[in-house]
């Protein structure tokens, strides 16, 4: 009896332990955020876009990012085809609470345009990717909350639903499945304003290169529209020493 009672007290702290090991829904979503991600990447984008009809639109874009200690900042150029070559888009993201700037280039008005607040909601080129979407959004710009564990598709993931703590944001929350073994997202849910499934992220390939973890294949469904934008990274390369100086307004202007 002794004994017994000795393995349940030993069980029950074992639990405890566990319990308290347990992770919540802000810390995890704290270690997706700061992945690594190298000092800069380039990439060349292939973003294909299908309607409800099941036509497709190819675009090709050359894209580069650059971790500057205190803002990250990207850049990318259409490439083809031609009715959106040389339109180009930029997005600095801070380390502080500031908001992300962001900057399109239109070649047919030949002037940069910066994306307002009230546009960020917009759909970037056609795609199902808003200009919010492209951006950085903030951790605490919402509540955490850890729903459950899962396993996906052989995955163990951590389920988190994460509620917007601005009634005015377009989405009223995200659910997102996050990879235990190295915290990168596997799925990611969005629900509009009246907490209906607007469109659902998918990452279906993840590549390892020089130590980086790189998201090379996702899909964005819009359900709502029945509208899908897949989006393929190729050609990736990895602290190459992209220059500061490419990420400016006039940089847009020239292409790449």
């Amino acid at each position: 009896m002794k004994t017994l009672k000795l393995v349940t007290a030993a069980l029950l702290i074992v639990a405890s332990l566990g319990a308290q090991a347990q992770l919540t829904g802000r810390e995890i979503v704290d270690k997706a955020y700061n992945i690594p991600t190298g000092d800069d990447q380039t990439s060349v984008l292939t973003m294909t876009l299908t309607n409800k009809s099941g036509q497709t639109r190819v675009r090709k874009i050359q894209q580069f990012t650059k971790d500057l200690g205190d803002t990250e900042k990207s850049i990318m150029f259409f490439m083809t085809p031609a009715d959106v070559k040389n339109t180009s888009f930029m997005n600095w993201s801070y380390d502080s609470d500031k908001a992300d700037d962001q900057w399109i280039y239109l070649p047919a008005l030949k002037k940069v345009k910066r994306i307002s607040s009230d546009s960020k909601s917009d759909y970037f080129m056609g795609s199902d990717f808003t200009y919010d979407d492209l951006g950085d959004r903030k951790l605490d710009a919402d509540d955490h909350k850890l729903l459950r564990e899962e396993t996906v598709d052989g995955v163990e993931c951590y389920v988190v639903e994460s509620v917007s703590k601005d009634e005015d944001y377009m989405y009223s929350k995200t659910v997102t499945w996050i990879r235990k073994e190295n915290f990168i997202g596997l799925k990611k849910e969005f629900y509009d304003e009246d907490e209906e499934l607007l469109k659902t992220l998918s990452i279906k390939k993840l590549e390892e290169i020089d130590g980086i973890w790189v998201i090379t294949h996702s899909e964005m469904e819009n359900v709502q529209k029945n509208h899908k934008t897949i989006m393929e990274l190729n050609d990736i390369k990895i602290n190459t020493g992209v220059p500061a100086s490419k990420f400016s307004e006039r940089m847009m202007t020239r292409g790449i």
